[in-house]
This record gives C-alpha cells, sequence and structure tokens, in this order.
C-alpha cells in the first residue's frame, strides 16, 4: 500500500500513513486529544472537513469548535439543522435567518411571522433536538451545477440557485439531511451528533438561535439584550425591502444595470439623512456639550465625525474635535495584557482623573492646557494649545472607550451625548447565510491598511484576531449605553470594494497562516458581481478606505 507523509503541528510530529486515508482517521492516527471533538483542520493551510483524503505530503493542523472555522462550521450545520425543523413542523414556511445579535442568530419565518408564538417555537426546538439525538449526517454531494439548480428549485430556494448562476461553476457540491438540501458557502461538521449544545427562544417576532462559547462550548452564550441593535438592523432591513435589494443576487441585479448608480445615490442619501437627524437631536438637547462616539475598527467613524460636524455647523453649533490619544498615560505607566505586551486598548492607559478633570473645567467655562502625546518616545508633553469653549461650542470625542461610563465618570449625564457607530451589514448572502458584519469591517481594513499604512493583508489579517479581542473587551459590552446608532455600512459598497480588495488578497501566499482566511474572503466575494465605484461621492464613508475622499484625514 502507497503511503504519503503527513506532519501534524498540533503534536509536531510526522506520520507516513495509506494514500487516501481521511482527516478524521488522521485525527486518530496522530493521536489528537483536544478539549473538544476535532470538526475539521487547515490542510497546508486551506480549510478542510472530516471526509477530506491525503494522497500528498502536506501539513496539518485539527481544530475544534474554540477554532474561529471550528465556530464557523458548528453554526453553519445548527442552521440547516433548523431549516430542516423548521420544514418538517410547518412545510410551508420560509425561514431567513437575518442578523447576528444579543450573542446569536435572529431568524424569522418569512410567511408566517405574526403566526409564530412560544408553542411553535417550542415545538421546532424539540424536533431540533431529534435531528440532534439521532445523529443525522450532512451528505456531502457533487453534481453538474445545473442539477443542483433544479434540486434546488424544487425546494423554493431561488435566492441560492441565482447566485449559482452567476459563478459559473460546472460542478456545485451541496449537502443533504434526508429529503432536505442546501448549500452553506462552508463546510459542515460530520453529523448532527456534534450539535448538542444550542437553543431557540422566542425574539421580537421572530427566533434567536443560540450558540456555545467559544471559550466554554458546553455552555450556551448569555443571552444579552440588545434593543437598540436589533432596532437599526430592523430599520435597514425596512429600507433593504422598499429597494428590493436583501441579498446578493439582488444586488447582483442592480449591478448589472443602470440601477447601481441609483442604488448608490439613495443609500448615500439615507446615510446623510440620518446624520442629519442625529445633529439635530444633539441640537435640541439643552446644556449638551460633549458628543462621544465609539465603534469597532474600520467602521468608518473619522469620517462619521466630520460629517457630523458639518451638520452640527448647519444646526448652528461649532463643533471642536479633541482626540482621546491626547489623554495617554506615558508609556511606563501603561498596563499589559496577559502576553507581557503594553495594552493600548486598555481603559486604564488613559489617565481618567486628567480627562475627567479637564472635561469638567470646560464645561465650567474654564481655558485649559491639552496634553499631547508623542507615540516615538511613549510620553506626555505640552506645546502650550489651550482650549475654552464657548456657548456655541460642542466636543467632539472619537475613541474605542467612548461608551465606557468610567471614561466619563465626573461629567453630567446631561453634558454628554454617545454615539455607537459600526458597519452593520444588513444584506444576506441567500435566506440562510447572512453577511458577518466582521468581514465587512475586516475586508475595509484590508484595502486601507495596504493603500495608507503599506501592510500587506498578510499582516492585517495576521492581526485581526487582537483587534477582535480588544473590540470585545472595550467596545462590544457597552454598545446599548449609546443615544443612538449608526450604520456605517452601504448597501452597495462589497460589490465596490470587490475589484479593489481582490488583487490584494491574491497577495497572500499559501506558506502563510493567513492564507486561510484570504481564500475564504476571496470565496465569499466571488459571488459579487463588481460595482464601479465613479458614482460614489467624494464625502462617502467608504472613501476613507480606498481614497478619492473630499475630507482630509
Amino acid at each position: 500500500m502507497k503511503e504519503v507523509s503527513i506532519k501534524c503541528l498540533n503534536s509536531n510530529t510526522t506520520l507516513s500513513i495509506p494514500k487516501g486515508t481521511t482527516l478524521l482517521e488522521a485525527a486518530q492516527m496522530f493521536n489528537i486529544n483536544l478539549p473538544n471533538p476535532v470538526l475539521g483542520a487547515t490542510v497546508n493551510n486551506c480549510v478542510h472537513e472530516h471526509s477530506f483524503e491525503f494522497y500528498h505530503p502536506q501539513t496539518v493542523i485539527f481544530f475544534d469548535i474554540t477554532h474561529i472555522d471550528g465556530m464557523r462550521m458548528y453554526v453553519r450545520s445548527l442552521l440547516f439543522v433548523l431549516y430542516v425543523a423548521v420544514k418538517e413542523v410547518f412545510p410551508h414556511a420560509r425561514l431567513r435567518a437575518e442578523h447576528a445579535v444579543s450573542k446569536g442568530y435572529y431568524c424569522e419565518l418569512d410567511n408566517m411571522a405574526k403566526l409564530l408564538d412560544k408553542d411553535s417555537v417550542r415545538k421546532i426546538v424539540e424536533k431540533m433536538r431529534e435531528i440532534v439525538e439521532a445523529d443525522l449526517p450532512f451528505i456531502k454531494e457533487k453534481d453538474e451545477t445545473e442539477n443542483v439548480i433544479a434540486l434546488l428549485e424544487q425546494q423554493g430556494m431561488t435566492d441560492k440557485t441565482n447566485l449559482l448562476r452567476n459563478r459559473g461553476k460546472y460542478y456545485t457540491s451541496y449537502y443533504t439531511m434526508e429529503r432536505h438540501a442546501g448549500i452553506f458557502y462552508g463546510y459542515l461538521v460530520p453529523s448532527a451528533g456534534y450539535l448538542k449544545v444550542f437553543d431557540l427562544n422566542m425574539y421580537y417576532n421572530g427566533m434567536l438561535l443560540r450558540i456555545p462559547k467559544s471559550s466554554n462550548p458546553a455552555e450556551i452564550e448569555d443571552l444579552i439584550v440588545q434593543n437598540k441593535m436589533f432596532e437599526i438592523f430592523r430599520e435597514f432591513n425596512h429600507w433593504n425591502q422598499v429597494l428590493d435589494v436583501t441579498s446578493i443576487s439582488d444586488l447582483n441585479r442592480a449591478a448589472s444595470n443602470v440601477n447601481a448608480e441609483m442604488l448608490i445615490k439613495v443609500s448615500e442619501a439615507l446615510q446623510e439623512k440620518k446624520i442629519a437627524q442625529i445633529a439635530d437631536r444633539i441640537a435640541e438637547r439643552k446644556g449638551l456639550k460633549i458628543v462621544l462616539i465609539s465603534g469597532p475598527s474600520s467602521s468608518g467613524k473619522t469620517t462619521f465625525g466630520k460629517r457630523l460636524a458639518i451638520q452640527l455647523l448647519v444646526a448652528g453649533i461649532k463643533p471642536i474635535n479633541l482626540s482621546l490619544d491626547n489623554y495617554f498615560v506615558n508609556r511606563v505607566d501603561t498596563p499589559r495584557d496577559a502576553n507581557g505586551d503594553y495594552d493600548f486598548e486598555a481603559l486604564e492607559a488613559i489617565d481618567l482623573k486628567l480627562f475627567n478633570e479637564q472635561m469638567v473645567a470646560l464645561l465650567n467655562g474654564k481655558e485649559v492646557e491639552i496634553p499631547l502625546f508623542s507615540f516615538e518616545t511613549g510620553a506626555r508633553y505640552y506645546d502650550g494649545t489651550k482650549l475654552k469653549m464657548g456657548a456655541d461650542n460642542i466636543l467632539i470625542i472619537e475613541g474605542i472607550h467612548g461608551l465606557n461610563p468610567k471614561l466619563t465618570e465626573l461629567v453630567p449625564a446631561e453634558a454628554k451625548y454617545k454615539i455607537y457607530v459600526s458597519a452593520l451589514t444588513s444584506i444576506n448572502i441567500d435566506s440562510l447565510a447572512r453577511v458577518p458584519t466582521t468581514d465587512n469591517r475586516l475586508l475595509r481594513r484590508i484595502l486601507r491598511d495596504y493603500k495608507y499604512r503599506k501592510y500587506s493583508a498578510q499582516e492585517t489579517i495576521s492581526r485581526w484576531a487582537s483587534v477582535r479581542r480588544g473590540e470585545e473587551l472595550h467596545i462590544f459590552p457597552y454598545q446599548e449605553e449609546a443615544d443612538v446608532m449608526f450604520n456605517t455600512a452601504l448597501l452597495y459598497e462589497l460589490a465596490v470594494l470587490k475589484p479593489l480588495v481582490e488583487p490584494v488578497l491574491l497577495e497572500v501566499h499559501p506558506v502563510h497562516p493567513e492564507y486561510s482566511e484570504a481564500s475564504r474572503l476571496l470565496k465569499f466575494l466571488s459571488y459579487f458581481k463588481p460595482i464601479q465605484s465613479e458614482h460614489i461621492p467624494p464625502t462617502s464613508i467608504i472613501r476613507e478606505f480606498f481614497g478619492g475622499s473630499s475630507f482630509t484625514y
């Protein structure tokens, strides 16, 4: 029997195994003992599932649900189980996975939202548990694309079939569970028995599919009420329906004709109207003197702040921008993280005492000398810059800690207005596959870093996990503290980013661990038809990331 040499980085060992050995069999040969069941592996920095077979010398890293790709496989599989359960309990219902909120995934039954109640949800979750208990397998199939399209159309999945036609692939892979079929744009776990930890709750007019904690997969994520976040998603879903663009297929249709220009104009007009409304709210609040803007990386906070300043001027208010970076403590006093590195994103990296003292002084009409911070020397200094606020002035302060009550604990509540800004992507791949908002932001950051900071896509991707950890610690827990939320995602933007960011992603070499993520993003972008950027106005938030903005950064 012919053998092939496989190197396993989990144990840093190499074995010669029979050609055709599956990934699962190889995990047993290497005696892989992860805290949770092996769900898949990266093979030569490409993600694969249990059924993958080894025929060439390769390097492998096995992963479980605590790995980001393991969690993605788990969630995709759980959505398939939910789909099957809905079809078994309510054969004519149309399930739609809307967006991630409250530490879970909000789903609706399009044609029976008003009829959905706790008893209906109970029946669905009971059917899901039956499927998991029976350990029904997810069977992967591959057929000519036209045959797959015919199969999916029989099941009413026209949003999936339109995407398949646009991609132009001769063969297409799909999964089946008994008599149900589906495409989920990524790998699934081997069988439903792997999905023991989940729950399904009635939520607004739909259901919240709850998933395991990545840090402790034996427990379900806590249900965090996010009413403001949910409302902003619902508002934009309404606009998507008005514009008849709720999925990538709809966007591709718009990209193929003159509707693309109108889509850009309407999307930009909607954002400008929202910014003007926020400025009006600020102007109406007596005694309001400080606007705090916070949001995760690549949300477009800077451009939003500049556009808000213009609208405030229209309202008769003179904004003054103040950087929170000025209040960094000296580097020797900066807290360190678990690895012993400086933690510049910790709240304690800010001189809270000085910041609060100066804010209170400014509110009382006093003049203060603003500190500056040298990132080169890691030290604070003063250059005589002073600040005093007049009756028609308002401070605009942007920073990741803007929503944290501790940042401005000495500032009266009536004097401050908090804004949460993020790119809350509101279109779906199709009815069962959402576009993660983090992917939208990552693509923005890759393009901006490449163009303005001379970072490769590989470097940006390598830092992304650390960025996300900082967001989970310092931004997301305070989202609901905001007075208002603003969605910077533009309905058309992923189609515009596609031709700009694809060449950057293609520069990531297969030898780098980041190749797996770059490949996933390239596959995701392959479903979009490109839209050219020529009709995007120079004040657009999206121009912050690829150029042509009329603002100075």
